[in-house]
């Protein structure tokens, strides 16, 4: 089955981690959650909203982007901006992509966007004049869009 991977950099509200973990196992992506975390893995938003899809979500809590990347070593990493041109659904996705998302409140700092490993940024489509979308929206909607050109390998 072709693997997608989800990157959550440094989220901090627990319900879009839980949505995160629930839409990751509906589609076989893996979620990465790159620290620090603005909360405990255990608190009961995060449970409520992954229901029983924790045990059937691979999740993995990196230390830091750098260790997350070492994790990824073939993958290309595509960062998710409110400022990029490309659209999501104009990236042909493969096989191992990584989709990447900020903070909820601040997105992705310019540190990791200057990343050397990071291909160009890329967005969902909005109405003018919207800030942005929520985060397991978001993610949601670029993964199935990913899954969705590879063909939706291992789903019915």
């Amino acid at each position: 089955m072709a693997r997608l991977h989800v990157i959550f950099d440094n989220p901090v509200i627990p319900p879009n981690t839980g949505n995160a973990i629930r839409m990751c196992a509906g589609s076989g992506a893996h979620l990465h959650l790159v620290e620090p975390l603005g909360f405990d893995l255990s608190e009961k938003h995060l449970r409520r909203a992954g229901l029983d899809y924790h045990d059937l979500a691979e999740v993995t809590v990196h230390g830091s982007f750098e260790e997350c990347l070492s994790t990824l070593p073939s993958s290309r990493i595509f960062p998710f901006t409110t400022q990029a041109t490309v659209w999501h659904t104009d990236v042909a996705w493969r096989e191992g992509d990584a989709l990447l998302f900020g903070t909820e409140t601040t997105g992705l700092p310019e540190s990791v966007l200057a990343h050397p490993r990071l291909e160009h940024e890329v967005r969902i489509p909005m109405i003018p004049g919207r800030r942005s979308m929520n985060l397991s929206n978001s993610a949601a909607v670029a993964t199935y869009e990913a899954w969705r050109q590879l063909g939706f390998p291992g789903g019915v």
